[in-house]
């Protein structure tokens, strides 16, 4: 068992204070979080955790321009006297930032004018706050260094994102990649013509629940008519996720039958080859399962869960042995390592399904930013590419899900286990925000050769939805400024 200890400025703000219960100490080759302690006292901040191998901070700050953001240190040693937290976070950006800019300049980015300056300024301006340290401006110098650090990092992503789109239209104008968002009821009117404006893909999520709201009925007919929309328009289908692990479209009555993990995975895989037979020659792109790595609704334990999901994959590609699979994970940062004790982080868990002989077409990388449980604590576009390339060393192609909150409080239509909360991008949540986010991270998915799909969540909040105010549409039906973001990708893009 090891204990960091870190300095905190002077008067921090309460909801910055209240946002450090999340912190933890990460480390290992995936650079995935431990299972963490975390107090808060007297202007320090206390981590503890029970294993002893080396590792770095990742805490939430608030980052004038950038949002509150999970923030990164430099890996650190155990000692007794306490960390300069500002000083420690500007160190570990800058150190992120230059390694990634020597990195992507050995494999051939151009930086643009001024870029390296900004780097350098950022350099200069951490030295400065080493310089003054421990007396208390340094707490400002540090800081300035960190947004700086940030706004650099924000620079050269977009370079290297524009870069890779140019490289990759020298080979092919127009990229085969795709597009999708997902709808849960066949769009009319404006929402019809903007997604086919914006979507050359569409994603067709299965609710057990709504198909077998009793055991002894099943009611296909609006699948049956999303599938006959998407034929009709001739776009691509993908279909699923069948089963999210985390439960909400699960029926009811499945909870009043034995709790035998044999049992349950014989109900599942009867579910999962009845949809995949029903539409058999129409939907050639199955997502098996969501979020195949969360704890507690459909098992508890990783083994189970691996069991679970080799299971249902299996079942599936029986019926139709030429059909592509993908399977899904939520948490890709592994945030909830810091407050489960689990045995394998999720980028071991997809590793050790693949280790099983499972075949897999894709491996689907759930980025829902600023949304609890079920999201990740929101992140900067470096910190994503890196997980993104975490990711693709496993060789398989990427599907990306994304999704960010255009509004904060209770959203009638969506899951009620999940909240907004977890950070925030640039500002407070807005309809604006969120078409920021959208460009940033989409285009840097998109941008990526092994990302073979970006997928938005759902298109609108007026329907039953998972994550809340996540919608191209709002409740009351009016079209968000993302969907243009959207449709500017496929412009410039995609087929």
């Amino acid at each position: 068992m090891g204990t960091l200890t870190f300095r905190l400025p002077d008067s921090l703000p309460p909801t910055q204070v209240a946002e450090l219960e999340q912190a933890c100490i990460a480390g290992g080759q995936d650079c995935m979080p431990y299972l963490s302690q975390v107090l808060v006292d007297e202007n320090q901040l206390y981590l503890t955790r029970q294993t002893d191998e080396s590792g770095f901070l990742a805490v939430p700050w608030l980052v004038d321009g950038m949002g509150m953001l999970m923030s990164p240190t430099a890996t650190l040693m155990e000692r007794l006297a306490p960390y300069h937290l500002p000083l420690e976070l500007a160190r570990g950006k800058i150190n992120q930032l230059r390694g990634q800019a020597a990195d992507w300049i050995m494999g051939g980015l151009i930086m643009p004018a001024g870029l390296p300056e900004t780097i350098r300024d950022a350099t200069f301006a951490f030295a400065r706050a080493v310089s003054k340290s421990p007396q208390p401006e340094a707490f400002g110098e540090a800081q300035l260094a960190l947004e700086k650090g940030y706004d650099a990092a924000q620079r050269m992503v977009r370079a290297y994102v524009d870069q890779v789109f140019q490289v990759r239209h020298l080979r092919q104008p127009k990229l085969e990649s795709l597009q999708a968002c997902r709808l849960h009821g066949v769009p009319a009117g404006e929402m019809e013509q903007a997604f086919l404006h914006c979507f050359n893909t569409v994603a067709i999520p299965f609710s057990w629940k709504r198909i077998s709201p009793t055991e002894k009925e099943q009611n296909w007919s609006e699948y049956d008519a999303l599938v006959a929309w998407a034929e009709k328009h001739q776009l691509t289908i993908l279909g699923g996720p069948l089963l999210d692990f985390a439960g909400q479209d699960l029926p009811d009555w499945l909870w009043s039958k034995p709790r035998d993990i044999q049992g349950l995975g014989g109900r599942l895989c009867d579910f999962a080859e009845t949809a995949v037979r029903r539409y058999k020659g129409k939907i050639r792109h199955w997502q098996t399962t969501a979020a195949s790595n969360w704890a507690g609704t459909l098992a508890q334990t990783d083994e189970e869960l691996l069991w679970l999901t080799h299971r249902i994959a299996d079942a599936v590609r029986r019926v139709d042995p030429l059909l592509e699979i993908s399977i899904g994970i939520a948490h890709p940062f592994g945030d909830y390592l810091a407050c489960q004790e689990r045995a394998q982080s999720p980028f071991v868990f997809v590793d050790t399904l693949m280790r099983t002989g499972l075949k897999f077409g894709a491996i689907d990388v759930e980025i829902a930013m600023g949304i609890s449980p079920r999201g990740s604590y929101v992140r900067d576009t470096l910190d994503v590419s890196r997980i993104l390339d975490l990711y693709a060393l496993l060789g398989s192609p990427l599907q990306v899900t994304l999704a960010y909150p255009a509004s904060a409080g209770v959203d009638a239509n969506a899951d009620p286990d999940l909240r907004v909360e977890g950070g925030w991008w640039r500002g407070t949540q807005s309809a604006q925000t969120q078409a920021d986010w959208a460009r940033s991270f989409s285009s840097l998915a998109l941008c990526k050769p092994f990302v073979r799909s970006v997928v938005w969540s759902h298109l609108s909040d007026a329907e039953p939805h998972q994550f809340p105010h996540c919608g191209l549409f709002d409740a009351r039906g009016q079209a968000r400024p993302a969907l243009e973001t959207f449709a500017e990708l496929r412009s410039q893009h995609l087929k």
